[in-house]
């Protein structure tokens, strides 16, 4: 398989959607939908009416068809939402998730990797994350339905990944490991899904998509590609200034006077070694300047992973209103912040007026845990598997063994990512949700973009740029 120059980068909840992902593999380079929070996505798309009907084109296209009709049932709604404005509440996923919350995961990811690969010959990928462990398998089971070409994989260490895919690719059970806190020395946690347990006989064949894994050490690089579970294609090398989560710096945090992190030696890439790995690698942070996918394929990669460029093009998933409110306003401030993200990764984020980025928005929302992807496991006295969030209401995660000094700050970034795509959620008390907006560290980039007063752009403007000049053999 030939590899890409431009991998437009995995950005949840569904910025990164079948619209945009579907337009960058067009212009032939590779298209990544976010697989982050599909089942919850896909519930409510199909709840506002589902305009232009492309949920239930995707579902009539789906192999399983018993499995659609329920879905379609459940939530479809030619009308649309009800006056109220509030959707019906999708179960929260566990080690012991029912069967029909399991089926709508996959036939969402399905969905959303077979629009975007609809209408044209180019590859296309799907981004998970590590640390939204319970619905992975669901969601790469599906995506493979759809014939995903590539799965790409960071915000941990995804070494069984790999061989997951393999054994999906034979229609074959696959199992994960679960990361539980304060687990036993002799105790492990699994979550499994056999296809045939799940939908009986009758599986169609599969590929096996190529596994990227998106590092920002050697170490890491090293571990990915020498101890997998199966074969690990590529690496994504991501820099600290790089949109959403990013790694925490090595040998501890440091922060400077801002409350920012501070990065050193220890967390520079030597890219000498990355190459004695022998697989493809791609640089991500800051690569949609002139002239970067030069220098990067220069230095031996296969060429850049763009993020939020990509983010603000028309095409994107992010809310209309909210985008040209953005790029309108012209005062671009990012800040890495170290409390926002439930994961304590830190996480970047838009300061935007009206958002949970300002400290009387953020004051203001109830704490509330609805959505749960962000949740950390932990072993209960009793051995069994419970689930808590520092940003759900701070009495509930101290009554589950939390510490209270691990709530200050964390914002509900569920919620907030749905928000930033217009699936804000009302609750019955008038409050909607506020978005949270996430952007690399170069956002000021985008202003590249941006002529003569226009304020919109396209996936297209933003490839054709990166590419430049770029003669035909130097793309080979």
């Amino acid at each position: 398989m030939s590899h890409p120059l431009i991998i437009q980068g995995g950005m949840g909840a569904a910025v990164s959607n079948w619209t945009l992902a579907r337009e960058v593999s067009r212009q032939g380079q590779l298209g990544v939908v976010s697989g982050v929070a599909m089942d919850v996505i896909f519930a409510r798309r199909l709840q506002e009416g589902d305009k232009g009907g492309h949920m239930r084109r995707a579902l009539a296209a789906f192999p399983f068809q018993d499995a659609a009709a329920k879905i379609l049932k459940k939530y479809f709604r030619e009308e649309g939402l009800a006056e109220s404005g509030r959707y019906m509440n999708v179960p929260m996923h566990s080690i012991n998730s029912p069967k029909e919350l399991v089926e709508l995961t996959v036939a969402a990811n399905f969905a959303e990797v077979y629009l975007a690969k609809e209408g044209h010959s180019g590859k296309v990928g799907i981004n998970l994350l590590e640390k939204i462990q319970l619905p992975n398998l669901a969601s790469l089971y599906g995506a493979m339905l759809a014939g995903v070409d590539y799965v790409i994989m960071g915000a941990g260490i995804p070494r069984e990944i790999p061989g997951i895919l393999d054994r999906f690719s034979e229609n074959l059970r696959g199992d994960m490991r679960l990361n539980v806190e304060g687990a036993l020395k002799d105790e492990s946690f699994h979550i499994s899904l056999d296809p045939k347990e799940l939908f009986g006989s009758g599986l169609p064949s599969l590929k096996r998509p190529d596994f990227l894994a998106i590092i920002s050490s050697n170490i890491l690089a090293t571990t990915m590609v020498k101890k997998s579970t199966g074969k690990v294609d590529g690496l994504v090398v991501e820099y600290p200034i790089a949109g959403g989560h990013n790694a925490p710096p090595r040998g501890g945090m440091v922060v400077d006077d801002l409350g920012e992190p501070v990065y050193g030696d220890k967390d520079l890439i030597d890219l000498e070694k990355l190459r004695s790995l022998d697989v493809p690698f791609w640089l991500a942070g800051a690569f949609a300047e002139a002239n970067k996918l030069k220098e990067a394929i220069k230095k031996g990669a296969a060429g850049v992973q763009l993020g939020t460029a990509f983010a603000f093009c028309r095409e994107s998933g992010l809310d209309e209103k909210l985008r040209k409110a953005i790029l309108s306003f012209g005062k671009f401030e990012v800040k890495t912040d170290i409390f926002a993200s439930p994961t304590g990764f830190p996480f970047k984020v838009l300061k935007v007026l009206g958002t949970l980025s300002e400290a009387s928005e953020y004051a203001a929302r109830p704490r509330i845990c609805n959505l749960g992807y962000l949740r950390t496991l932990f072993r209960k006295e009793d051995g069994t598997v419970g689930y808590r969030c520092p940003a759900e209401p701070v009495k509930s995660y101290v009554d589950k063994g939390g510490k209270e000094e691990d709530t200050v700050g964390r914002k509900c970034l569920c919620n907030g990512l749905l928000a930033n795509i217009g699936h804000a959620t009302q609750y019955m008390n008038g409050y909607f949700e506020k978005p949270l907006v996430t952007a690399g560290s170069c956002f000021a980039a985008v202003k590249e973009f941006i002529t003569n007063g226009n304020h919109s752009f396209s996936a297209k403007d933003v490839i054709d740029y990166v590419l430049g000049d770029l003669k035909p053999a130097e793309q080979e």
